[in-house]
C-alpha cells in the first residue's frame, strides 16, 4: 500500500471511530475524529520511516514497535491512538500488497504474507483499501457494542441471574 492509501485508511479509520463513540453526529463527533485522527494519521505514517533508514517492511514493520507504541500511553500518558495507525498500517500492507512482513523482526527475518495482496500501483489498490477499512470497522464496532454485550450475558448466565 502507498502512503496516499494509508492516509485515506487512517482518516476514514478515524471518522467511523468517532462515529462510533458519538453516534449523535454532532460537535462531539466532530472534536472524537480530529482528537483519533490526527494521531492515528501520523501512527500509519510511522512505520514507513524505515524506508530512510534500516531495512523496509522490517526495521518498523513488526510487532516489537506495534507493542512500544501500545503501552508508550501507559507510560507518558500521550500518543494514546497512535498504535491504532501503526496498526492498520501493518494490516493494509498485510492484505492490501504482494510482499509480507517481517512480523516478528529482528528475532526472525522471515515475511509473513498472505496470497490476496495487489500491487501499490494497481487499479484495484483504492477498492481493496476501503474493503479493508471496512472490514475494521466493522471489527470496532463488534468489539465496541456486541463484545461488551456478549460478554455481560454471558456473565450472567454463568452467576444464575440470567
Amino acid at each position: 500500500m502507498n502512503k496516499r492509501g494509508h492516509v485515506l485508511n487512517a482518516i476514514v479509520l478515524s471518522v467511523g471511530l468517532a462515529c462510533l463513540a458519538h453516534p449523535s453526529l454532532d460537535a462531539a463527533t466532530v472534536r472524537a475524529a480530529v482528537a483519533i485522527g490526527v494521531p492515528v494519521t501520523l501512527g500509519a505514517l510511522i512505520p514507513d520511516v524505515d524506508t530512510a533508514f534500516g531495512t523496509h517492511r522490517k526495521t518498523l514493520h513488526n510487532l516489537p514497535v506495534l507493542l512500544l507504541f501500545f503501552v508508550y500511553p501507559f507510560y507518558f500518558g500521550n500518543l494514546q491512538f497512535v498504535w491504532i495507525g501503526v496498526a492498520t498500517h501493518y494490516v493494509l500492507d498485510l492484505f492490501g500488497s504482494k510482499r509480507g512482513l517481517a512480523l516478528l523482526y529482528p528475532l526472525d527475518r522471515a515475511e509473513f504474507d498472505v496470497p490476496v495482496g495487489v500491487s501499490a500501483r494497481s487499479r484495484y489498490a483504492g477498492g481493496l483499501m476501503v474493503l479493508i477499512t471496512a472490514f475494521e470497522l466493522a471489527v470496532a464496532a463488534a468489539l465496541a457494542y456486541d463484545l461488551p454485550r456478549r460478554l455481560v450475558a454471558s456473565g450472567l448466565r454463568a452467576s444464575g441471574l440470567a
